[in-house]
């Protein structure tokens, strides 16, 4: 009889478990609330160093992007001081040439401002690309057509119709050139023709003896 009481006994206390897994309110110890409470508060902090972060990053980013902005700026501004003595002596020599009457002495005063030029632009980081009688490059020469010519081997630049410029090691503007190359060999027929052109010539000149 013990026995059948003991089993009835644990029949009734396993649907009580049961329900407990399906219950719409569990009680949750006082330790695992404190847990949950810490790891909110750490997901608070860390969202708010993430926040912090981002807004320092941002603020980074902005005045970096400023400082880029004044450099530049400022650069721009050294070189156009830089090119004011160039104006002025353009202005000088443009009043000078107006009274002077050897005109030698305005292409030396012309000459000297383009050697200031370039110089400020040489000081700069730009100079000027030396592309005649070298191998033709397309990285850095920009061909116009072909020249026959036996005075510049073939394939290297024969005539520049304008400079080109590097700043910096970095290309600015291209030559323009003209490539050499060889000249054709004239055909038989040409040939022949100006052979007869050559002979009546010289049968000319043996009838007037």
């Amino acid at each position: 009889m013990a026995e059948t009481n003991m089993k009835e006994g644990q029949q009734r206390v396993e649907p009580a478990v049961e329900s407990m897994d399906n219950a719409a309110f569990v009680v949750v110890s006082s330790r695992l609330l404190s847990e949950w409470k810490q790891k909110a508060q750490q997901t608070d902090e860390m969202h708010e160093k993430l926040l912090r972060t981002l807004a320092d990053w941002d603020n980074a980013r902005k005045r970096i992007s400023k400082e880029k902005d004044e450099a530049i700026k400022h650069a721009n501004t050294q070189i156009f001081q830089s090119l004011l003595p160039v104006i002025d002596n353009f202005e000088i020599g443009i009043q000078s040439s107006q009274k002077a009457s050897d005109i030698n002495s305005i292409l030396t005063g012309i000459k000297m401002v383009l050697s200031q030029f370039l110089q400020i632009l040489k000081e700069e980081g730009v100079e000027p690309i030396e592309a005649l009688g070298k191998p033709f490059d397309p990285h850095f020469h920009e061909s116009l057509g072909f020249v026959e010519t036996d005075e510049v081997e073939e394939g290297h630049v024969a005539s520049q119709l304008r400079k080109g410029y590097m700043y910096k090691g970095r290309l600015l503007r291209a030559a323009a050139v003209y490539v050499a190359k060889k000249p054709m060999a004239p055909s038989k027929g040409e040939v022949s023709a100006e052979s007869k052109e050559e002979v009546p010539a010289q049968e000319g000149k043996k009838t007037s003896d």
